[in-house]
């Protein structure tokens, strides 16, 4: 691979915020609204609550910066472990925002991170199970300041 220069990056980026500013829409083109990330995520089956404890602040002063971390309950063995784990935010622009996978060799089934709100807004996380079963818990966050440019 071609590593590149300083001016083939500045212009490159120009030219991809020129096409964006052009059409926005192409930008938004695999934005996907929350409903259809899980019909997709889940295949249509039936999310239960349970099993997994989504953990974040009540109120977020700075959208930019989110912490969340979650915890499913599972023996984590080769025939019950959770597979996936999907974090989704209503109300972003892009309300994918990670998915998280895992085997019963990762001994739990945890994680911790930050992400950015555009504004007060549900946050899910599903877990799918090696069941074939899907878990869900939900939360509200009240952002102050919404981190995606709101």
């Amino acid at each position: 691979m071609k590593d590149l220069s300083r001016r083939e990056v500045i212009v490159l980026g120009s030219t991809a915020a020129a096409a964006i500013m052009v059409n926005p829409a192409m930008a938004l083109a695999e934005a996907k609204p929350a409903k259809a990330l899980l019909e997709k995520f889940t295949g249509g089956k039936t999310i239960a609550s349970g099993k997994i404890k989504l953990e974040m602040p009540e109120i977020a002063e700075n959208g930019n910066t989110v912490p969340l971390s979650f915890t499913v309950e599972s023996p984590m063995t080769k025939k019950d472990y959770v597979k996936r784990v999907i974090i989704i935010a209503e109300g972003n622009p892009r309300a994918e925002v990670a998915t998280f996978n895992f085997s019963h060799l990762s001994g739990v089934a945890k994680a911790s991170s930050r992400m950015r709100l555009a504004k007060t807004q549900n946050v899910m996380a599903v877990a799918e199970l090696s069941d074939g079963t899907f878990h869900m818990a939900k939360t509200e966050v009240k952002v102050t300041i919404g981190g995606c440019g709101g």
